[in-house]
């Protein structure tokens, strides 16, 4: 079979997934966009990938305006283009597309029908929800027309869909509201790649080199957006007795940088994203991890970066809604400590008892990474992408 697998912004796990049908004997072009501004997976072709693997990156000529929301929807509309060149050069039989953004996905899915290939969405995140929350902020009533547009196309490409494959079972019952027929949805939940994330020393090399303060670390790692309180993070350093270490890039993390200096908060840095093969040693080096998702974009996605903390074997202090996968996980596995959003009083209680007890961070540390030694096998997920692409073809 031949299969573009299109991951807009270019995460660790989807690469893994393109890699492992490649195995399977399948024809696989990874699509992703090299301009979005966000932690990237391991994106170049290695020694040992298969010869039916290839890599195509997308670049903007302009930096992409992440923070600028009409040049960053011609943006997103350009990268669409690019994507669906792409698509009409390569001639697939199937092209999976997750975290583009509706504009983009629009003209990706049109011309994959134009192609004759089936599409299916991996859906990633309610995106029409966000649209419409972030919009209506900075416009006001105007702003809710402009969000209702979305949620008109967001489930038009949802109808158009040949089948959809949603991240949590969260999403299920919106999309049945709307309109969408189970038969076309499969529910796959996201994994992080068990032989890239692997634990190792807490002080090597690289942590020497990047987190030299003395102490305990406490490390977030990941995109700051509209879905994130970054406050929660300055409430956290000027309550502890460590070192808050943020990896990330954009304008949220710069002025949380500004605002940690202005505040005289000097036991929280922000560092540049880390690159993929640096990321067990990065991870490796933290003694609690920090997750947060506010209460309103709980419903609509998962902090996926949770995923990679448990690989990690280390135990997570988190601020996520009651009604998101990522907070069931943590909590039935007994991984962390799970408080509501909205209170950086609430997520300094979850922290503190994590960093003043060395046990309970093992023993959490030691159920994260064996939940996802039992979940994230590359193999059986593997197989269940290629059961429901095998259905599609067939439909």
């Amino acid at each position: 079979m031949r299969i573009i697998v299109h991951d807009y912004s270019g995460h660790l796990f989807p690469a893994q997934l393109s890699r492992a049908l490649a195995r399977e004997g399948h024809e696989v072009c990874h699509v992703f966009s090299a301009s979005f501004q966000t932690p990237k997976g391991n994106l170049v072709r290695r020694d040992d990938d298969p010869a039916t693997f290839r890599i195509r990156p997308v670049r903007l000529e302009k930096p992409f305006a992440k923070d600028s929301l009409f040049r960053r929807r011609a943006q997103e509309i350009e990268t669409g283009q690019r994507v669906a060149e792409i698509v009409a050069e390569e001639k697939p039989d199937v092209v999976i597309s997750t975290s583009a953004s509706l504009d983009s996905q629009r003209i990706i899915q049109r011309q994959a029908k134009a192609s004759g290939a089936k599409f299916v969405c991996w859906l990633q995140d309610i995106n029409s929800v966000a649209i419409e929350r972030v919009v209506s902020q900075k416009l006001g009533p105007i702003g809710k027309l402009i969000g209702r547009h979305y949620h008109k196309m967001e489930y038009g490409i949802l109808e158009r869909s040949d089948h959809i494959i949603p991240i949590t079972e969260d999403f299920v019952p919106i999309l049945v509201e709307n309109g969408i027929e189970t038969s076309r949805v499969s529910v796959v939940e996201n994994w992080a790649p068990l032989d890239e994330i692997v634990p190792v020393a807490r002080d090597n090399d690289w942590s020497r080199e990047n987190m030299p303060h003395p102490g305990l670390r406490i490390v977030y790692s990941g995109t700051l957006g509209y879905k994130h309180n970054p406050q929660l993070l300055i409430d956290v350093a000027r309550a502890v007795d460590g070192h808050v270490y943020v990896f990330s890039e954009g304008g949220a993390a710069s002025a949380l940088a500004s605002q940690a200096a202005e505040l005289g908060v000097a036991n929280l840095s922000v560092h540049p994203w880390v690159p993929a093969e640096r990321l067990s040693e990065m991870f490796s080096a933290a003694d609690v991890f920090i997750a947060m998702i506010e209460e309103d974009a709980g419903i609509f996605s998962v902090p996926s970066k949770v995923l990679g903390y448990l690989c990690a074997g280390k135990p997570i202090a988190a601020a996520i809604p009651e009604k998101n996968l990522a907070r069931r996980i943590i909590e039935r596995e007994q991984a962390g400590v799970v408080v509501n959003p909205g209170s950086g009083a609430s997520l300094v209680k979850a922290v503190k008892p994590l960093l003043a007890d060395q046990d309970i961070r093992v023993r959490m540390g030691r159920n994260g990474r064996n939940y996802a030694l039992k979940t994230f096998d590359i193999g059986p997920i593997t197989q269940k992408f290629e059961a429901i692409l095998a259905d599609v073809r067939k439909a």
